[in-house]
């Protein structure tokens, strides 16, 4: 069994499902649940449906609402280390249109109050990851997980969930092998130094300038295609190529010895609910590139994992309905 570890946000969610309401309105919700959320906390609960030994690095804390997020988290086979005893775990209100599936979220995330990084013996204590994905939030979790997996022989892969720019990641990009960016993640100036394309934007040739850009990069856009696309180890690392030196997975894990590049639409399907669909696409992705994928089939596995999410209503409903990975060799 593959071993995932995910550091980042956990979040009680409280859901409800109804006709979107105007300005100042009143509506009558359809359905109400409450689940644990954020990036890190799904992405880990969809590893774990998939048969990968999923450990979620987070900030909880004892207060009521931990220990419902507690609760969902181990009744899903999810393993949690707890930074802080004394956090106070953030509440998000989500509102689900019943009519076309889409989410809005209002949420604190981490930005009430820091967590501090995890202690050495904890991190010891867990079993050594295959892959390791960060979400950019708690920012002191991650560097505290980042320089134990640089001690870590050999070092495992590590994936970030980029959904839209956070600071850290000024750290987290270098040290990253896989970027699973959002369509409209952006590097923002100075941290971009160049690279071809819109001046700013995310590529697997932007610089950031604390170090290289990751060996690989995946693209989500919603329902339209997720485009993929590795670097060459040994491509030209000139200032006028734009493209570092690679280290980790690379090319390799495209299936090629230069660079490749690809993309995967996803099938078209009715969405009933999308609460958490780029969530179930990284846990989908890492836990296949623990297993052995190479990343165009992982990308794969992951897009039919994300729309087999959005195709059911509710947080957890779906995993029942997960597409066979008897092959996954998790």
């Amino acid at each position: 069994m593959t071993t995932c570890w995910f550091v980042g946000l956990t979040t009680l969610d409280v859901i409800h499902r109804a006709a979107s309401p105007r300005r100042n309105q009143k509506v009558t919700a359809s359905s109400q649940e409450i689940a644990a959320g954020g990036p890190a906390a799904n992405a880990a609960v969809t590893a774990a449906a998939l048969g990968a030994r999923a450990v979620l690095i987070s900030a909880v804390g004892a207060s009521p609402q931990a220990e419902i997020a507690r609760r969902d988290l181990a009744a899903h086979d999810v393993t949690l280390v707890d930074v802080d005893p004394g956090f106070v775990l953030p509440i998000s209100a989500v509102l689900i249109d019943d009519q076309t599936g889409e989410r809005s979220v209002v949420s604190p995330d981490a930005a009430l109050q820091a967590a501090p990084r995890p202690s050495t013996a904890a991190l010891n204590a867990l079993p050594p990851p295959d892959a390791v994905m960060f979400d950019g939030h708690h920012p002191e979790i991650a560097r505290g997980v980042l320089a134990h997996l640089d001690g870590l022989h050999p070092r495992p892969l590590v994936v970030l969930d980029a959904g839209r720019w956070r600071p850290v990641f000024s750290e987290l990009i270098p040290a990253a092998d896989v970027v699973a960016a959002s369509a409209d993640f952006r590097v923002p100036a100075p941290a971009a130094l160049g690279g071809p394309g819109e001046a700013g934007q995310a590529s697997p040739t932007a610089r950031v300038t604390t170090g290289e850009p990751a060996t690989a990069w995946v693209t989500t856009n919603g329902a339209g295609p997720v485009r993929w696309r590795s670097v060459d180890p040994g491509a030209d690392t000139s200032a006028d190529a734009g493209v570092a030196t690679t280290r980790g997975i690379g090319a390799a894990m495209a299936g090629a010895t230069t660079g490749a590049s690809g993309e995967v639409r996803p099938p078209a399907v009715v969405a009933r609910d999308t609460l958490g669909a780029g969530d179930a696409f990284h846990g989908a992705l890492v836990a296949a590139l623990a297993a052995g994928d190479t990343l165009a089939a992982a990308v794969e596995r992951a897009v039919a994992v994300a729309s087999t999410r959005v195709q059911h209503a509710g947080p957890r409903g779906w995993l029942a309905a997960l597409p066979d990975t008897s092959d996954l060799g998790v």
